[in-house]
């Protein structure tokens, strides 16, 4: 529960402390503020802060890159400013700032357990991008004493992923008659830490005996809730079902809590923000320090492994899913295309799935 602790004290603005000898301190650009930012200065007066950033956030910032994965940018006193210092982690703010730097990235030494800091960040859902300060191990727990500061160690964070899908578990079930899909039961599944669900649902009656159409499907809520014109989720949903409810030996439809391909809702619709300045699907990512894709499908082979279907038919166009799922153990016995026609709003990015994701459309 600890890493879960940690991310949701990162989503209401407090500061989490990562490792036990001079740990890290790290605050979320986010959703700190400023008065809790001077707070912090006052009590580490002798330190000063660093600013991490994702690669892709401090290309899009034109910072100049010389270590992997974390970019640590130095500050200086005109940097030090609460509102600029929000400014640089949220691409909603780079054409009101279009003159900003010069910034100095660290070419070495960048702080133990940054890295950890940034997974943290993506992990609560936030724009990846926080202030941290290398605390001495004593200062660090007088600061834990005074406010109650969590601290975890780097290790929970790096392996968190793994541990999920090895503790994973179906905890409920239910009948769950679908429109055009009537005979559909539905089979929810978490690990024991009360991370977010994801659910299996197995359309008609599939056998592992002859490999069953299968749909991984990242939830949309704006696309299968909403009908949102600007995505095509909305119509595989729906297609995937009627699809396998028409097949004799039915299908598994798994919907997997990855809103936004992994980034969550709020940064979704950051996204479409940018796509309505003229950025891409792919480069709206990027710019707010995120890769393309930041699903992980390992929650979704352990889920098939767990129904006893290792070999199965894949109604996708995304041949990262392919690949990802071979690597995983699951064999894919054959790609089923699943396209729709577009409409004005989705056409670009259907084009752009195309042109830069390698999709088959």
């Amino acid at each position: 529960m600890r890493v879960e602790r940690a991310a949701g004290e990162l989503r209401a603005g407090y500061p989490v402390l990562i490792g036990s000898h001079d740990p890290l301190l790290v605050l979320p650009l986010e959703t700190a503020t400023d008065e809790l930012f001077e707070t912090i200065k006052d009590a580490l007066p002798d330190l000063r802060p660093l600013l991490l950033l994702t690669p892709k956030r401090a290309a899009a910032l034109k910072i100049r890159q010389y270590t992997k994965n974390v970019i640590g940018v130095v500050l200086h006193n005109d940097h030090l400013n609460w509102g600029d210092l929000q400014a640089l982690a949220d691409p909603a703010h780079d054409f009101e700032h279009p003159l900003r730097g010069p910034f100095e990235a660290l070419r070495e030494g960048l702080p133990e357990n940054s890295a950890a800091a940034v997974k943290l960040l993506k992990l609560a859902i936030l724009l990846p991008a926080g202030l941290v300060w290398s605390v001495p191990q004593t200062k660090a727990r007088q600061l834990a004493r005074k406010w109650d500061v969590v601290q975890i160690a780097p290790d929970l964070i790096e392996t968190y992923d793994h541990r999920q899908v090895q503790h994973l578990e179906m905890f409920a079930q239910a009948n769950l008659p679908l429109s055009g899909a009537p005979a559909t039961r539905v089979l929810a599944f978490r690990p024991p830490s009360g991370a977010r669900e994801h659910l299996a649902l197995l359309i008609g009656n599939p056998s592992p005996v002859t490999p069953p159409l299968v749909r991984l499907h990242s939830e949309c809520l704006t696309g299968d809730l909403l009908g949102s014109l600007k995505c095509d989720c909305g119509d595989q949903l729906r297609g995937a079902i009627a699809r396998m409810g028409a097949e004799a030996t039915g299908g598994i439809l798994l919907y997997l809590a990855q809103e936004g391909r992994g980034i969550g809702l709020a940064n979704k619709l950051r996204a479409y923000n940018l796509q309505d300045q003229g950025f891409d699907t792919v480069d709206a990512n990027q710019r707010l320090g995120f890769d393309t894709d930041e699903r992980n499908y390992a929650m979704a082979a352990a889920i098939l492994d767990k129904l006893g279907f290792t070999q199965i038919r894949l109604l996708t166009n995304n041949p990262d899913k392919v690949e990802t799922l071979r690597a995983l153990g699951i064999t894919i016995i054959e790609r089923v295309p699943h396209t729709f026609e577009p409409n004005p709003h989705n056409a670009v990015y259907l084009k752009t799935k195309a042109a830069r994701t390698g999709h088959f459309i």
